[in-house]
């Protein structure tokens, strides 16, 4: 089948899908107002496939005909590169804000191929032509995908078994000869509202007596029993002068609750082998790590671009204190770009399929979440107070109100009052709003916590040679 383009994409998400949106169910996400402009958001891949400049990054010819990018299996680290670039370059597009409808989902897939390999070697299973199946129907029809992964958890102290009831973490409740049923709730999902399939993957380690729980499965975004709980944060109407990124770039996580949901066994890609769901929990995570970073790449250039020009603006670029604030920006942007690349060229090939450097990417992922807020401190110190005490885009308009704005609100020389407001309003939208907690929110708990990561270097790291050099350069062991 042809590549989906984005009106066909929009129209396909018109399928009786049970999403609600504050306490409202919505009939058409393209058509909603806050939600529509998630969707409008998400086509940017369709767009992309459909532009000459953006084609050659975003499609790959084969001998089937084109195929998006992410659907091509990474099998080497050049095809982890140019996926890094389609995921910069998709972002960028976004305003900062990843696209994510089939990132997420083919990170999950490149996961699932993994281990539905190594257990049908060890167990004897046979999920691995399932695997490659649902595959080849996401990539001949040109899926949206989101992944539900976290589950709702209930008491953290206590496991799947020792919660007050036993939904608080998905798992199969039946089983017959059609397939299995599914109950319980995973949380922040992701773009599932516009997604047309939803992966159903383990959140952690699973035991004996856990076989319930150690499931993972494809279902439709409109199966019966599913209800997607759509958030409202950052939901908030903005205009593009106050809101440059928000006004037009959204994407949406959901309460994502399966009640009784069927799911035929085609699309059951792990069920019951406990001690292959932290394996699997753990490689999808290691794959979206680096699709992670390399989403963050736009935010932390446009933190340089935009505190540069805010510099200039207000006259300051040659204060010393200005200057190594931007070299420290410049530093924490190219380490991120830097140590994401390195992580596909330092790349092992597993069963064929291309997997990032684990240690890199944590250790990439950790230098951004835990130098966020301190790079944020440096864009608004540079950017001043006006992020929050500007006039709005009705002053401006105002003939009256205009003209003082526009006298009194001008910065060096040759920057009119509206341009510095403009670059002001967007600095404001990645360092002070909703979108701002967003990106946030994101840098800490996204792809897995920074103890996570921490734990990930520690276990990843071959130390032998390092504890070596030490014995040997303090005399110990002969």
């Amino acid at each position: 089948m042809p590549l989906m383009s984005p009106q066909q994409y929009k129209a396909s998400l018109r399928d009786g899908r049970a999403v609600y949106y504050r306490g409202e169910r919505v009939e058409d996400v393209a058509a909603h107002p806050v939600l529509g402009v998630a969707v409008e958001h998400a086509a940017i891949d369709y767009r992309m496939a459909e532009d000459p400049a953006d084609r050659p990054l975003a499609v790959v010819e084969g001998p089937e005909g084109p195929c998006s990018r992410y659907y091509h299996l990474p099998r080497s680290a050049e095809d982890l590169l140019q996926r890094s670039a389609l995921i910069e370059r998709a972002t960028a597009l976004g305003g900062t804000l990843v696209v994510l409808i089939k990132e997420i989902g083919t990170d999950a897939l490149c996961a699932l191929h993994l281990l539905a390999s190594h257990t049908d070697r060890t167990k004897g299973t046979a999920y691995l032509p399932r695997v490659r199946k649902f595959f080849e129907h996401c990539r001949k029809n040109d899926l949206a995908l989101a992944v539900a992964q976290t589950d709702v958890k209930g008491d953290r102290g206590q496991g799947p078994t020792g919660q007050a009831h036993p939904d608080y973490y998905v798992r199969v409740v039946a089983e017959d000869k059609e397939g299995i049923t599914l109950r319980g709730a995973k949380a922040h999902t992701s773009v599932s509202v516009n997604a047309h399939e939803i992966i159903v993957l383990p959140t952690r380690n699973m035991g004996p007596g856990e076989e319930a729980y150690a499931v993972a499965c494809a279902v439709p975004a409109n199966a019966p029993g599913l209800t997607l709980i759509a958030s409202p944060y950052g939901s908030r109407k903005g205009n593009d002068f106050e809101n440059p990124i928000s006004a037009r770039h959204k994407m949406i996580e959901t309460l994502t609750i399966f009640e009784d949901v069927k799911v035929p066994w085609e699309r059951v890609f792990l069920k019951g082998e406990v001690d292959m769901a932290g394996p699997l929990a753990k490689t999808f995570v290691e794959f979206h790590r680096f699709t992670a970073v390399s989403y963050k790449l736009p935010l932390v250039d446009l933190f340089v671009g935009a505190s540069r020009l805010m510099a200039e603006s207000n006259g300051i670029l040659r204060a010393n204190h200005v200057r190594d604030k931007l070299a420290r920006l410049i530093s924490y942007a190219q380490i991120c770009r830097g140590m994401t690349r390195e992580a596909a060229r330092e790349c092992r090939v597993v069963d064929g399929i291309a997997v990032p450097n684990a240690e890199l990417i944590n250790i990439a992922k950790l230098h951004f979440a835990e130098n966020y807020h301190q790079a944020l401190a440096w864009v608004i110190d540079i950017a001043g107070g006006l992020l929050v005490t500007g006039p709005a885009r009705e002053d401006l308009d105002h003939p009256r109100l205009g003209e003082l704005v526009n006298k009194y609100l001008g910065g060096a020389p040759a920057v009119p009052a509206a341009d510095r407001l403009k670059l002001i309003n967007l600095i404001a939208e990645i360092t002070t709003t909703d979108f701002a907690g967003y990106q946030a929110v994101l840098a800490i708990h996204a792809e897995g916590s920074i103890e996570a990561e921490k734990l990930t270097i520690f276990a990843s790291h071959d130390a032998r040679a390092s504890v070596e050099y030490a014995k040997r350069l303090a005399g110990i062991g002969g």
